[in-house]
This record gives C-alpha cells, structure tokens and sequence, in this order.
C-alpha cells in the first residue's frame, strides 16, 4: 500500500511539473491560450481574458489520500481551473473579483477598503487604476490611469502588481504547501458556505514559501519572501479548505515577525467558471507610462 501511495504521488508531481510553467515564467510573460480561457482584443487593444465555451474537466483525484497526497491533488485542480473569483484580506486591503493565473494574467478587484483608487484592473503586462469619481476629477474626466510594466532585465515586460497577485494565486499556494521537507496535517472535516470541506495545515517559513515557486522570477520570488515575512517571520501557518473536487476554497495565513503580524486570508469562488477581465475603454484611460513591479505593502 504504501509503494502504491508513493508512486501515485510521484505521477501527480509529474503531472504538476508540465503545468506549472503557466503561472508565469522568469521573463513575466504568460502561457499561451489553453482550453476554458483564450485572449481576445478590448477597446484599448490590450489583451482581455475571456471564458470559453466549454468547462474544464476535472482529472480524476489521486489514489494516494495522505494530506500530502491530496494537496498535490488540490493542486492540480486548481491549475486545471486556471481561474476563480477571489475575496481577499491582505494586511490593511481588502477586496474582490475575477483572477485569472493562466493562460494569461488578469486581475479586476474592486476594494472594499480605502486605497488610492477604488478598483484595480491587471491584464497581462498592463494595469489600470481608478474608475471612481475622485480618480475622474483628478484626470480631468477620464476615470482610467493606464499603466504598463516596466521592462525586465531581459527586456520582457514585468506584470504590473505581481506581488498582489502572487498572493492571491492559489496554485503559488499550493506549491508552497507541498515542497520538499514540507509536512502537512489532516485537520479534519467542517462545514464552510453550507457545504462540508476539508480542512488541512502546514508550517513552513517565508524563504521556503517563495523558494518553492521555481516558475516565478527570482525577483517576485525575493518580493513574495518580503511580503510575507513582517520583519523577519521565522515560522509561517498555512491553513487550507479544500470541497469535494479537491479545489481550494480557503485559504489563510498566519505568522509572527520582528515588526507585525502576517494574518491574511482568501477565499476562491467559481473555480473555473464562466469569469472575464475587461479592460476600460481606451477613450476612458490617461496613460501613465510604465513601472515597475509594485509590492504589496505590509
């Protein structure tokens, strides 16, 4: 039984290790249009993610049901998804919407707490802030400030809010929890959103959190580490809540550092549902050059 449950894990590694490189390589760029998601032209030319015709289907689940066993399966699933609706607490911000983690990104938050703008929209390697009436009067009535990333050391275009959107991607989460070295734990069953799930928990710390992401830049990766460490965190708690498909559902996480307190948590709703980005239209937009990666601040 327990040579049966190893080999299961290891096919369900290899399995994970294709699809991973979808979520965004070292050069920023994102996958090619794959089944359940295809890129089509908005108003402003940019990119815009849109839902297929068709669901993804659900690869059945592994045989080996050790914790470690059905995280690499909730893992899997969640990259067959390839997108969801996010409801996020991180720190000080908080807000909702459609993310899209491949074939390309894509990102439409709305905030529910004070910020800058009121909403946040990311495709690809262009943003856009804004789409309030404070933002309308401080662009003379346009309610759009457009933005792309700025160019990487190997010339590709970095994704605007990478950091925000590294934290949000479930399958950044879920590689985390099942590195090498990693243990984790059968909490046990409960109920969330009337339905019954699974509860599971691992420890690990911020450096092996971000050393685990080998398909992220060593810059978001380094970002991703800082982000998630409040002055130095030496331990990091990941709680997680899987349905009965293996998605994740919940997702928290908790830690201690030097400076603060890590204490954020997101919830995944429609995964791999009938979800789009759309991009402002150009009329609407002021353009505000390029910049860099922005970090999530703490």
């Amino acid at each position: 039984m327990a040579v049966r449950r190893r080999v299961a894990a290891v096919v369900a590694v290899a399995v994970l290790a294709g699809g991973l490189s979808g979520c965004g390589g070292a050069d920023g760029q994102a996958a090619g249009a794959s089944a359940g998601a295809s890129a089509s032209p908005s108003a402003s030319g940019a990119p815009t993610p849109t839902p297929g015709s068709a669901s993804p289907t659900w690869p059945a689940k592994p045989t080996d049901r050790s914790p470690h066993g059905v995280l690499l399966s909730a893992q899997l699933a969640m990259q067959t998804a390839r997108r969801a609706k996010v409801s996020y607490r991180l720190g000080s911000d908080a807000g909702s919407g459609p993310l899209f983690w491949q074939p390309k990104t894509a990102l439409q938050v709305k905030r529910s707490t004070p910020a800058a703008a009121e909403q946040l929209i990311v495709v690809d390697t262009v943003a856009y802030e804004g789409g309030d009436q404070a933002t309308a009067a401080r662009l003379g009535g346009k309610h759009w400030e457009r933005f792309a990333g700025a160019p990487g050391p190997d010339g590709h275009r970095e994704i605007p809010y990478a950091g925000l959107i590294d934290l949000l991607n479930p399958v950044v989460a879920l590689a985390a929890a099942t590195a090498d070295g990693i243990t984790a734990q059968y909490v046990g069953e409960e109920r969330f959103d009337d339905a019954a799930v699974e509860h599971y928990r691992v420890t690990t710390d911020a450096a092996r959190y971000a050393a685990a992401q080998t398909q992220l830049s060593p810059v978001r990766r380094e970002g991703l580490r800082t982000a998630l460490a409040p002055g130095g965190s030496a331990s990091l708690t990941l709680d997680l809540w899987l349905n009965d498909k293996d998605q994740l559902v919940r997702l928290q996480r908790t830690g201690t550092g030097e400076s603060g307190r890590l204490d954020d948590s997101v919830l995944y709703t429609e995964p791999g549902g009938a979800l789009s980005v759309q991009a402002p239209a150009e009329a609407d937009t002021v353009d505000a050059g390029a910049r860099s990666v922005s970090p999530l601040a703490r």
